[in-house]
């Protein structure tokens, strides 16, 4: 029996991680973290009796505390709480679904306390992956990404000789807005950015999606993650989501996993690695499907991608002001407080103006992300 402790459960992931579990002999839920929606918590905690559970706020903690006074479940609170679900003894892999850089620190937690991380916070690498990756390799600790794109080269790199890497192929649906030029951006609205056409996520991954700042922070997780330099990373529209992404080899051979657009086939094999498990749902049906396309990404338009390149070539804390200029100017957006077109100029304006700190540390990184939310902040006269 495999234990598992889950970072953000009544997210997205979360609760597809969940959906794992439910239908895989072999899993059990050692611990729980999440926001603060009691509702949901509690229902995940009755359902897969966790040791511990953590609340974000102790007003939610205490919540779900009285809620829960019935079950043999120990209710903690706040980074503390995620440190401790991070460490404990009785988990192997530490599934990290929260959502935002709040994921560095109990990762590296976990990962001095040699658990295998199934990686689905893409913060983590993207602003420090010059210590995550190092450490792992020195505690002897396996990163599994749980993104699919991810998920995909990791699976196509299986068996191969290391060194053998041309190029890595990191698919994009394209989003909503595929083909739109930047001028049929300008008048976009919350519901519009919302509705993607292949998959179902969190509000936040959907808009990044939308705008292609969520391939962006993929190519920077990409270069962590499989140790590949920037101009072996080739972004691939691919509107039909059945190729995942894929590996290309120094022979010319091209290495590619598919399937249907369910995440929870990466989430399943980030848990069972190296095995592979049966797994109901639908299969890619080629005669039905008729056709695969292909075009190259429109970073005039969709300049988040361009700004993402940027960003890792500078390197240092720069991917930090990326992430989080988008992070809040994501969320103006979905508080109809800036248009669409704000988006990446954001980001951008905050780039412009930072100094490249080369090799943050952990304080450096979260202090750079407090700068460029106070930025944002100032930048459009609103208060976090």
């Amino acid at each position: 029996m495999k234990k598992i402790a889950i970072l953000g459960s009544t997210g997205s992931i979360g609760t597809q991680t969940l959906e794992v579990v439910r239908q895989s002999a072999g899993l059990q839920v050692a611990a729980l973290a999440a926001g603060t929606g009691v509702d949901k918590m509690e229902r995940q905690v009755r359902e897969f009796r966790p040791a511990v559970a953590c609340m974000w706020t102790e007003e939610a903690a205490g919540e779900l505390r009285a809620r829960t006074s019935d079950l043999d479940v120990r209710v903690t609170a706040g980074m503390d709480g995620l440190l401790e679900i991070a460490t404990l003894p009785e988990s192997q892999v530490l599934v990290t679904a929260i959502v935002g850089m709040l994921g560095i620190r109990p990762t590296i937690a976990a990962i001095r306390a040699g658990k295998d991380i199934a990686l689905a916070n893409k913060e983590t690498l993207v602003t420090a992956g010059h210590i995550i990756m190092p450490l792992a390799k020195e505690c002897g600790v396996a990163i599994l990404p749980v993104d699919s794109e991810h998920s995909a080269i990791f699976q196509s790199l299986n068996g191969e000789p290391a060194g053998r890497i041309e190029k890595l192929l990191l698919t994009a649906s394209g989003g909503p807005f595929r083909g739109y030029k930047r001028e049929q951006l300008a008048d976009i609205q919350v519901e519009d950015a919302l509705k993607h056409p292949n998959w179902a996520m969190g509000r936040k991954i959907t808009v990044d999606s939308s705008t292609m700042v969520n391939k962006g922070l993929e190519v920077m997780e990409a270069r962590w993650l499989f140790g590949t330099s920037l101009d072996r990373i080739q972004v691939v529209v691919h509107p039909q989501s059945i190729i995942h992404s894929a590996v290309q080899y120094v022979d010319g051979a091209v290495m590619a996993q598919l399937g249907v657009p369910d995440m929870k086939l990466p989430i399943q094999y980030a848990l069972f690695y190296p095995d592979r498990r049966p797994m109901p749902g639908k299969r890619v049906d080629f005669f039905e499907l008729g056709q695969l396309t292909f075009e190259r990404p429109d970073t005039d338009t969709f300049e988040g991608l361009k700004l993402a390149y940027r960003a890792a070539e500078a390197g240092g804390s720069m991917p930090t002001v990326y992430n989080a200029a988008n992070e809040k100017a994501v969320a103006l957006f979905l508080d109809r407080k800036i248009r669409y077109l704000q988006i990446p100029e954001l980001i951008g304006e905050a780039m412009e103006r930072h100094s490249v700190i080369a090799d943050p540390t952990v304080e450096d990184i979260l202090a750079t992300e407090q700068q460029t939310y106070e930025y944002i902040a100032g930048r459009i006269d609103c208060k976090w």
